[in-house]
C-alpha cells in the first residue's frame, strides 16, 4: 500500500507546491483533482491541479518531471461531478470533461481515474438505472479503449436539502455494486472505496472488502463521527449534516487497526489517500495542512 492524500484540500497551492508538501511530510502519492477551470459548484469541488483540457505532451512531461524530482507519484486523476444530473446540459458537460480526464491519464503514465457515477436524486435506484446504463456503458468503453480503469467513490452525496432524498451518487451499497458490475461487466469498472460512507449509512465498513477485493482500485481514508445525541433528537431521516461530522482518520467511529488489518489480509496493495473534510482543524490552509499531518501520524504505523 501507498499512503497519500486527495489534493482537493489544498486548492491554494500549485501542483508543484502540493508535491513539495507531500514529499516533506512523507507522503508517497497524491490523488490529483482535475476539475474544469472555473468556479466550484460545491464545497471541495472545482480544484484544478492538472488542467486536462490543455495537457500537451510537453506539459505532461513537465508534470512527470516534477513528480520524479519530488519522489511523489500520482495515484489517480480525480473528477467528481454528477454525471446523471437531471439537467441534460449539466450531465453532458460532466461526461464530456470526464472523458477528457480519461484521455489525459495515459499521457501521464496512469491507468486510473476516480469519480462519482451520479444520480437523479428525485428518483429511485430502479428509476435511475436505464439512464445509468445508457450514459455509463459508453464511458466504460471509452476507458477500456484508453487502457484506463475507473474507480467510483461510494459516497451517497446526500447531506442537505438540494440532495434530498436520494443523494447524487448511485453506487453506495454492495447490492447496487453487484448489479452495476453485472450489467457493465468490465475489468476497468471498480471502486474508490471510502469506509466513512458505510458508517454514515449504519453499515460495517469492513464488510465489503473481501467480496469486492478485485474491484478495489483506490481507497480514501476518511473518518466520520455520528452525533448520537443529535440523532436521538432528529432521527436518521433528517438531513445527515444535522447528526454527523466528517473527521480525519482516528478521530471518528472507524476502528482503523481493524480496517487496515482487513486490507492487509485480503492483499490490497494500492493507494490509500487521506481525504480531509474535517473543519475542526480550522478552515485555513495551515489548519488543513495540520489535519493531513495528524491523519498521516495515525496511519503511518501501518506503513512501516
Amino acid at each position: 500500500m501507498t499512503l497519500g492524500f486527495v489534493t482537493a484540500i489544498l486548492p491554494e497551492l500549485s501542483f508543484d507546491n502540493v508535491l513539495n508538501f507531500a514529499r516533506h511530510e512523507g507522503f508517497s502519492t497524491v490523488e490529483v483533482m482535475c476539475w474544469p477551470v472555473g468556479k466550484a459548484e460545491r464545497k471541495y469541488a472545482g480544484v484544478t491541479h492538472i488542467d486536462v483540457t490543455s495537457l500537451t505532451k510537453t506539459k505532461a512531461h513537465e508534470i512527470l518531471g516534477q513528480c520524479q524530482d519530488q519522489g511523489v507519484s500520482i495515484s489517480a486523476l480525480g473528477y467528481y461531478p454528477n454525471m446523471l444530473d437531471p439537467n441534460p446540459e449539466v450531465s453532458r458537460f460532466a461526461v464530456s470533461h470526464f472523458k477528457k480526464v480519461i484521455v489525459a491519464a495515459p499521457k501521464l503514465g496512469l491507468n486510473l481515474v476516480t469519480g462519482f457515477v451520479g444520480r437523479d436524486w428525485t428518483k429511485t435506484v430502479d428509476e435511475n438505472w436505464p439512464r445509468f446504463l445508457k450514459i455509463w456503458k459508453p464511458i466504460i468503453q471509452h476507458a477500456e479503449d484508453h487502457g484506463v480503469k475507473i474507480g467510483i467513490e461510494n459516497c451517497p452525496m446526500s447531506f442537505t436539502r438540494d440532495e434530498w432524498p436520494g443523494g447524487k451518487n448511485l453506487l453506495t451499497t454492495p447490492q447496487i455494486w453487484r448489479r452495476a458490475f453485472s450489467d457493465i461487466d468490465s475489468p476497468n469498472f471498480g471502486l474508490n472505496y471510502d469506509p466513512s460512507h458505510f458508517i454514515l449509512q449504519g453499515m460495517d465498513p469492513l464488510s465489503p472488502l473481501a467480496e469486492f477485493k478485485s474491484k478495489l482500485f483506490h481507497l480514501h481514508a476518511k473518518d466520520v463521527k455520528i452525533n448520537h445525541a443529535a440523532l436521538n433528537e432528529v432521527g436518521r431521516f433528517d438531513f445527515p449534516l444535522n447528526w454527523h461530522q466528517p473527521r480525519i482518520p482516528g478521530y471518528g467511529d472507524i476502528h482503523w487497526p481493524q480496517f487496515m488489518a482487513e486490507l492487509m489480509r485480503i492483499g490490497y496493495d494500492g493507494p490509500l489517500c487521506i481525504e480531509v473534510e474535517d473543519d475542526t482543524f480550522g478552515k485555513t490552509l495551515e489548519g488543513r495542512m495540520k489535519a493531513l499531518k495528524v491523519a498521516r501520524n495515525v496511519l503511518a504505523p501501518f506503513f512501516g
